[in-house]
């Protein structure tokens, strides 16, 4: 016997009115808008220091807000796409669209650092800064105070309303405050002689921009693939199917990421001389118990039945 939800609405759905819905909504794509209008400003300020001052350093910083403006309208779709309620098309909601988008901005990031990479090292051995000049470094000081109030932001939102998406522009944020101050000490560098130090910071803005979106992927990668649950949840989900009375045991448990939630499968003993009704109206207990965990989606509940014990 399988017990399982009699309709197939997302959690949020179920547990929520829709204001509360909507709160969710706005609070998170709020988020994803300022984070878009900081970024565009950022990207605008270090595209004219860089060219003014011709620094690969800071071109490579001007990029990588470029990419994150691409990235901040991609969450702004993927949150909206992700609260819709379920369809017949898609019964368990459109939780994935986050963590697809999370991956999406992985790929950019590896063009933008193939060719800033590339950029980088030519101006090593050809440098372009001759000057000094304090636009720069306003320009990357103002950077780092804007992500890294953004990071913190971002991580708050997106650990409050578990948002992939948001997760990773948060990553995203505290890596552009220490690309930044990379490209900061590769600049000063410059301007003390060590004029191929500009392109060494911009060697390093690019590997540091590598390294996000390998970060990001790594994690987003889980959520698509249905990465089982960790052994502490899993151990959480078997005390709360155990204490149901009537509960003798279980003897299957398996879990996998639905977006960025889990489904989870489990086999739960009951006694064998018990009506259909009660052993039904157990299962369901169960099913209510396990679901009320937040990292939980949807569970399915199989109901063997064994020998009772005396």
């Amino acid at each position: 016997m399988i017990i399982h939800g009699e309709n197939m609405n997302d959690k949020d759905s179920q547990d929520q009115p829709q204001e509360g819905i909507d709160h969710i909504h706005s609070t998170r794509t709020r988020a994803a808008f300022i984070t878009l209008a900081a970024n565009i400003f950022l990207f605008c300020i270090k595209l004219y220091a860089g060219l003014a001052i011709s620094s690969i350093s800071v071109i490579s910083e001007a990029f990588n807000s470029l990419l994150d403006i691409i990235a901040s309208g991609g969450i702004i779709y993927s949150v909206w796409i992700a609260l819709r309620a379920p369809d017949e098309d898609h019964p368990f909601g459109h939780r994935a669209a986050e963590p697809i988008t999370s991956l999406l901005y992985t790929i950019f990031a590896g063009v933008v650092c193939f060719n800033m990479l590339k950029e980088s090292i030519e101006r090593v051995f050809t440098p372009t800064i001759h000057s000094i000049h304090i636009l720069p470094f306003a320009v990357l000081a103002v950077t780092i105070i804007i992500k890294f109030a953004m990071g913190k932001h971002l991580q708050k939102v997106g650990l409050k309303y578990e948002s992939p998406a948001l997760m990773a522009s948060s990553i995203d944020a505290k890596n552009d405050v220490l690309c930044a101050s990379m490209a900061i000490v590769g600049i000063t560098l410059s301007y003390f002689g060590y004029t191929w130090c500009d392109g060494i910071g911009g060697i390093a803005v690019s590997l540091m921009i590598a390294r996000g979106g390998y970060l990001i992927a790594k994690e987003n990668i889980n959520y698509l693939m249905g990465k089982g649950a960790g052994e502490e949840l899993m151990l959480k989900i078997i005390r709360r199917a155990t204490k149901i009375e009537g509960v003798l045991g279980v003897n299957a448990l398996r879990s996998h990421h639905v977006g960025n939630r889990f489904h989870i499968e489990i086999h739960i003993e009951v006694d064998r001389t018990l009506a259909t009704q009660r052993s039904h109206d157990i299962g369901k207990e169960v099913q209510n118990e396990i679901e009320s965990l937040r990292e939980v989606n949807k569970v399915f509940v199989h109901i063997d039945p064994v020998e009772g014990r005396k």
